[in-house]
């Protein structure tokens, strides 16, 4: 924690408000930050409320205000920290009413402390949103635990009860809660791909994100390896295809975006994707960050987005159709490079578009960007069993196109060329134009914040190896995976677990056709609005009407996440069975390949969620219904909850309970 002022209360009592604020004024100036007088008004006004409102509070306890969290770019007014509980004071000085985007922000930046500062787990965290001018009322408070309550409104009158309360409903812990440890213990944050894109784009701190993730070691060191590589290609003059592997969520998406927005800025690095949702909410999330009252500062910030952030179809088309102008960028970024289009499909001509590609992706990448006179660095990520579509070449044919030429040399991890299935192996043995780093390899989940396990426990899973997969769940305590037969407590059970700016979000895969007689049958109108929004705006993931399928979703996470599990991918004879939608039936499919993206399709959609993923497996349709659906057999949907009940996932009842929220939003009603 970096708070700009800490004192004891003793301390923070002997001085007059007038030099709290000038304390935190020299802070603010330190920085280089303007400082309006208002704001000075401010901290004046708060400090003077907390000295009346603590008057009686222990000397020994400590005052922490505008206490920096850098994975919300936001700082937390004041942090108050008796002997034995964590008070998140958020003031809203001039408010009658503080809305919910008030409450929601204090809640969240006492959620950040629980989830990710080392000293505040296992501790009573209590968010209080102050308006001074809030009239005095009785508060409902609620139980204590070691976790973090509701956020409570309240004057200061009012504060200083809560305190009064809560002090004496929490018992004495054996060893009283030490400041200057509090303020020491580790602080780190785990943005998600979209805070990360954010921070990053701005130019914060890269260095201070670094030293925070608790990722670090995982990241840094991949980077490192490509600027291995980058230096080398510089000195020898010379063309490298440098392949990042890792399974999904250790983070590929992050190790490209730093080294666009980071590492790589200054030397106008460009990140090409094929995902165009990932691509589209990248882009709209920085310009409405960049501009938020929109206008002709959002259009010139969406052109910078664009220019950093490309289709990677768009830009192989553009290059094909100019063959002789050279690529702005030595080094590009290819994400998901494992799903570049094999000749076949890049030469399609689709409904809206007559394609100009001669060749596969990968070939043509190789020929744009050896159109620049020396050296030049294609940095391609790949993700591990995501392949979810017809048409998707693989690392094998990344490994062709270079064997085929004499000018481009490859860089991997060893395990590129050991997976099971031919299509993903960059090449059979050690050819001449290969070299190996296993730094070049993610192997460390970190979109679950909760367990490294899951995708272990998917893997095991979509293996159809229940023991093995039972034994990982139960190995893990706080577990993440949970099941459910009922709609109603399906979507209760995800608002419940949205406090603060926690996003909930549904999916399902694109052939769970059937979903629509369970009520589940529109998919997402507008992928960045449903990302970006918030309730109660209707276009939110958080309104719970619309699904994001894989194709909507992959690369991109939401906190909470609840899927909808539908009739294309269910358990027979101890088998997986793999079938699609076609006419009024179901037909089973045969082909390998195809087996392979619909399995594919359940990992994705199995490793979207930060915290938790809820899984809903609909009743479907009995067969002694007078109006019985064959499309929708329940005895096949029963036999699939019982897998996944055997496998581990945990049912919706055995969820830790979430305190209801209802008497503290009603204050502000």
């Amino acid at each position: 924690m970096r708070p700009w002022f800490a004192q004891s209360l003793g301390e923070f009592r002997r001085q007059t408000p007038a030099q709290i604020a000038a304390a935190l004024a020299y802070q603010q100036a330190a920085r280089f930050a303007a400082l309006e007088v208002q704001q000075r008004d401010s901290w004046e006004a708060s400090a003077a409320l907390l000295q009346d409102a603590l008057a009686e509070g222990d000397a020994s306890w400590h005052i922490f205000m505008e206490c920096d969290l850098l994975r919300l770019e936001k700082r937390a007014d004041a942090i108050l920290l008796t002997d034995r509980a964590i008070f998140v004071l958020e003031f809203k000085m001039g408010a009658q009413k503080p809305d919910l985007a008030d409450l929601r922000q204090t809640d969240n930046y006492a959620m950040d402390l629980h989830d990710f500062h080392a000293g505040s787990r296992g501790v009573p965290i209590i968010p209080v949103l102050i308006a001074p001018s809030l009239p005095q009322r009785d508060l409902e408070l609620p139980l204590f635990w070691h976790g973090v309550v509701p956020v409570m409104v309240a004057n200061g009158t009012m504060l200083r009860g809560i305190v009064a309360r809560a002090q004496a409903a929490i018992a004495p812990p054996a060893a009283p809660l030490n400041p200057d440890s509090w303020a020491r213990s580790a602080y780190r944050p785990v943005p998600s791909v979209l805070e990360a894109a954010r921070l990053l784009y701005r130019r914060n701190a890269v260095p201070d994100i670094g030293a925070t993730r608790a990722d670090a070691h995982n990241l840094t060191r991949t980077t490192d390896a490509i600027a291995r590589v980058i230096a080398q290609a510089r000195v020898e003059g010379g063309r490298y295809v440098v392949f990042v592997t890792g399974i999904p969520g250790a983070g590929k998406t992050l190790c490209g975006l730093n080294l666009v927005f980071g590492a790589l800025r200054e030397a106008g690095a460009a990140f090409l994707s094929g995902n165009v949702p990932l691509v589209t909410v990248l882009r709209e999330a920085l310009a409405r960050d960049a501009a938020p009252q929109g206008g002709a500062a959002f259009l010139a910030a969406e052109r910078a987005a664009r220019t950093a952030l490309q289709n990677v179809h768009r830009f192989l088309e553009h290059h094909v159709v100019h063959p002789h102008e050279v690529p702005e960028a030595r080094i590009i970024v290819f994400d998901e490079a494992q799903r570049a289009w094999d000749e076949a499909q890049a030469t399609r001509d689709g409904q809206r578009r007559k394609s100009h590609l001669t060749m596969s992706e990968p070939a043509h990448t190789l020929e744009i960007m050896g159109r620049h006179d020396g050296w030049a660095v294609i940095v391609a990520l790949i993700g591990n069993g995501q392949e979810i579509n017809t048409g998707e070449a693989g690392l094998a044919e990344w490994g062709r196109v270079i064997a085929a030429s004499s000018s481009w040399r490859a860089v991997a991890a060893r395990r590129s060329t050991t997976a099971a299935e031919p299509a993903q192996r960059l090449a059979e043995g050690t050819p001449a134009w290969l070299s190996f780093d296993d730094d070049l390899d993610l192997q460390t989940p970190i979109r679950s914040l909760r367990t490294s396990r899951g995708t272990e426990w998917v893997d095991a899973v979509l293996q159809g190896d229940a023991p093995a997969a039972r034994a990982i769940a139960e190995a893990t305590p706080e577990w993440p995976y949970y099941i459910t037969r009922d709609l109603i407590a399906w979507r209760a059970a995800l608002r419940a677990r949205t406090r603060g700016l926690r996003r909930a979000g549904l999916v399902a895969s694109a052939g769970a056709r059937r979903l629509r007689a369970e009520g589940l049958g529109v998919q997402v109108p507008d992928i960045a609005d449903w990302f970006l929004k918030r309730w109660p705006d209707i276009r939110s993931s958080e309104a719970l009407e619309t699904f994001a399928t894989e194709y909507d979703c992959q690369g991109l996470e939401l906190d909470v996440v609840g899927l909808a599990w539908g009739g294309d991918f269910l358990r027979h004879a101890s088998q997986w069975r793999a079938r699609r939608f076609a006419g009024h039936q179901w037909q089973i499919v045969r082909g390998a390949e195809e087996q392979r993206y619909i399995l594919n399709t359940y990992r994705v959609l199995l490793t979207r969620a930060r915290y938790k993923t809820i899984i809903w497996v609909p009743p479907g349709s009995a067969a002694d219904d007078p109006f019985h659906d064959i499309t929708r057999q329940a005895a096949e949907m029963d036999a699939l909850a019982d897998f996944l009940l055997a496998s581990g996932a945990r049912p919706l009842e055995a969820l830790t309970r979430e305190p209801d929220p209802a008497p503290y939003l009603a204050q502000l009603l």
